[in-house]
């Protein structure tokens, strides 16, 4: 089968409530349909220097910033087909580029097990990314179910709809069962939007008739705000409160 490997698009995000998305939903009715996997449970583990490099840089909001993860669709084996993904930000404009092998070859590769057997533009530059930061390990697994929508019109037009976001930072695995803390306040759903070009007239109004603004969010980026960094601030508090002990 093939997939998408570049994708070059603005992403817009919404965080709505339940009731919001049953009104877009209706208004989506006569130019979107659903796409043929449904609802489905979105797996991903992101990789990040040991002291968070990728992630810290990304919430101070710059020009320029980027990430490296591991997705799959559904939950793995070795054999299974997952996406290494290079994700970048430049300008508000988001380009994406992957590439699909077995889990058990791509978690090897960005471990800095084995090279990967596929040579191409895209592999060579995640090559140039996981030599220049050196120290990438998994540092997150996140999870979220998303119900994907695409424009009859064959524009690349999309809206996604995320719910029960999970974070965790132990059994950093695609093969394992999905769990974790959540991240969204209950009875709320984050809306993407994804779209080269201009929204259409008809979201547009929708959006505005129900008061839906655009906002900011990261989901790893919520993930290291809310888990990661309350841990290492206690832990670095510790280690302080240990060294004065025996001072």
């Amino acid at each position: 089968m093939a997939f998408q490997t570049v994708f070059k698009r603005y992403e817009l995000k919404y965080m709505i409530t339940l009731e919001q998305k049953k009104k877009l939903l209706q208004a989506m009715k006569p130019y979107m349909t659903l796409d043929k996997y449904g609802r489905t449970t979105i797996r991903n583990i992101y990789f990040d220097t040991d002291n968070y490099l990728l992630i810290r840089r990304s919430i101070e909001k710059p020009t320029y910033k980027e990430k490296l993860r591991i997705r799959s669709y559904s939950q793995a084996d070795s054999d299974s087909t997952v996406f290494v993904e290079l994700k970048k930000k430049y300008k508000h404009v988001v380009y994406k580029r992957r590439i699909s092998l077995p889990e058990k070859e791509a978690m090897e590769w960005v471990n800095g097990e084995q090279s990967c057997h596929k040579h191409t533009q895209i592999s060579k530059e995640i090559d140039y990314f996981l030599d220049y930061y050196k120290t990438l390990h998994p540092s997150v697994f996140l999870s979220y179910e998303r119900e994907a929508f695409y424009s009859n019109d064959k524009s690349d037009f999309r809206v996604t709809f995320d719910d029960t976001i999970l974070c965790r930072q132990e059994d950093l695995s695609l093969k394992s069962e999905v769990y974790g803390t959540p991240l969204l306040p209950k009875g709320m759903v984050l809306m993407e939007i994804k779209c080269s070009g201009g929204i259409p007239l008809w979201m547009t109004h929708t959006l505005s008739e129900e008061h839906i603004y655009k906002t900011s969010f990261s989901k790893y980026g919520t993930a290291y705000r809310t888990m990661i960094f309350p841990q290492l601030q206690s832990s670095a508090e510790y280690n302080i409160k240990e060294v004065a002990l025996h001072a």
